[in-house]
């Protein structure tokens, strides 16, 4: 569906007031309804006497159920936190930057971006079987509405007419580098500058960058955490101290015979599959021995 955004420095009633009117007034489709959770910044006086006002139906989702507002909740997901990340912004400056490039994504995802709309789905025992809607953007869905007017279709066509999609992707990435350096200099307390690319220099890049799969400013790798413990039960921890005396025996044994020959005295056991942790384990120990053998020549 069409998607709107705007940045508010706080959550305060009268700013929320001035952000619908906003919304109301770019919406290419009357604003019927809204429906939203139970935070205080919607559930009070000033929105609900607006919306009377305006003849706005308002609604909201019941305590603890998120999955009343799922279709927020998604393009939260798609949208918002693809274009803006997951860094923590304050202030005005920020709002200002995270203004800007909500204005810039609006176009590019309501006019530019194609999407997937669920047309039906049947449910087979446990199996889900969706069915969807050829991929179309929210700009051409709502041309093809019976329920938009002549003259809405028409300023929407010129609208599209005088967007160019390239140079409203530059513009993004240009206020995420900023938003992300601003997010940057407010973690380390030191001002980062982001790096400015002209028109044409993204244009030359856009292919490689495409093929190579090109990297927000605003992505941010999560950090893994070296893992040191197991999974499941060590299968070989019980018959370790055999393998280990006949490597001993051995050293040039490969991990297959060791397998073979535990297999043997222990039938039923292992399954074919357990041969790779075998060899890894092997190699292990070879690598731990050939260290110590280095250790002992340099003493």
């Amino acid at each position: 569906g069409w998607t709107e955004c705007v940045a508010l420095v706080v959550h305060e009633q009268s700013l929320l007031v001035e952000a619908l009117g906003f919304v109301e007034a770019t919406l290419p489709v009357p604003l019927l309804g809204i429906d939203t959770d139970n935070d205080s910044v919607f559930m009070n006086d000033t929105v609900i006497e607006y919306c009377k006002t305006h003849e706005i139906a308002f609604t909201r989702s019941r305590a603890y159920l998120k999955n009343d507002q799922a279709w927020i909740e998604q393009k939260n997901g798609a949208v918002v936190r693809r274009f803006v990340g997951y860094h923590r912004l304050a202030g005005l400056l920020a709002a200002q930057i995270l203004g800007r490039l909500y204005r810039a994504t609006r176009l590019y995802v309501n006019f530019f971006q194609p999407s997937f709309k669920l047309r039906s789905k049947t449910r087979d025992g446990a199996k889900v079987h969706k069915y969807y809607h050829r991929p179309a953007t929210p700009c051409d869905r709502l041309l093809n509405s019976e329920h938009l007017d002549v003259e809405a279709k028409k300023r929407l066509r010129e609208q599209k007419a005088d967007l160019d999609p390239l140079e409203l992707l530059h513009t993004i990435r240009e206020i995420q580098a900023a938003l992300a350096a601003l997010a940057d200099s407010n973690s380390t307390g030191v001002g980062v500058t982001p790096p400015s690319k002209d028109l044409s220099e993204f244009l030359t890049e856009l292919p490689r960058l495409w093929k190579e799969g090109e990297v927000r400013p605003t992505h941010r790798t999560p950090v893994a955490s070296p893992r040191d413990w197991r999974t499941r039960k060590d299968p070989f921890e019980s018959v370790w101290p055999h393998l280990l005396d006949w490597l001993e025996r051995e050293p040039d044994i490969t991990a297959t015979d060791l397998f073979s020959r535990l297999r043997a005295r222990h039938p039923g056991v292992y399954a074919d599959g357990q041969l790779r942790t075998l060899q890894r384990r092997v190699q292990g120990w070879r690598r731990m021995m050939a260290r110590e053998l280095i250790g002992i020549s340099r003493k």
